[in-house]
């Protein structure tokens, strides 16, 4: 399987109120089946009436965590997409929420590289988390003066297959 392969056909949902950064969604995951929403409205009931392989949620502007919930209840993977990938709380709310990951809205440009790896260790049952971390530790460390191990410690991530 190439790297990307594993985006090929997959049904995803994307919310997010700005709708240029739902075109750069699709346009990233240009080979998956790509489903968007504008409102929490709208993506409450795609997340009640569909099934898709990941939702993608932004935190603000659509109400992300009330959705990430309903996602929960559903056992549908949630990704949160955020401008805010360094606050803490948000981070540590998505975690808590169940959300397989998290996807800062500045690393946009590899939102293909992020969903393919989200996708493929969901495939094998294996959490994102610590991928990410990995990524942006030297972002956590800065800020926060924490690293992986810190957060690993404290909570680790809820799979929502398990």
């Amino acid at each position: 399987m190439g790297d990307f392969e594993i985006l090929k056909g997959k049904r995803i949902l994307a919310v997010d109120d700005e709708p240029d950064i739902l075109e750069i969604v699709q346009e990233q995951l240009f080979d998956g089946d790509i489903v968007t929403a504008t409102t929490y409205e709208n993506a409450s009931k795609l997340i009640e009436r569909e099934n898709f392989d990941l939702v993608i949620l932004d935190i603000m502007g659509v109400n992300g965590f009330q959705l990430l919930e309903q996602c929960s209840a559903r056992r549908l993977s949630a990704a949160m997409l955020t401008a805010r990938a360094t606050d803490i709380r948000s981070l540590n709310r998505s975690l808590q929420l169940g959300a397989v990951s998290f996807l800062p809205k500045e690393e946009l440009g590899s939102l293909r590289e992020l969903t393919a790896e989200i996708l493929e260790g969901l495939d094998q049952g294996q959490s994102h988390w610590k991928k990410l971390f990995k990524r942006l530790g030297p972002l956590f460390k800065e800020r926060f003066g924490i690293v992986w191990e810190d957060l690993e410690k404290p909570v680790k991530p809820r799979i929502p297959w398990d």
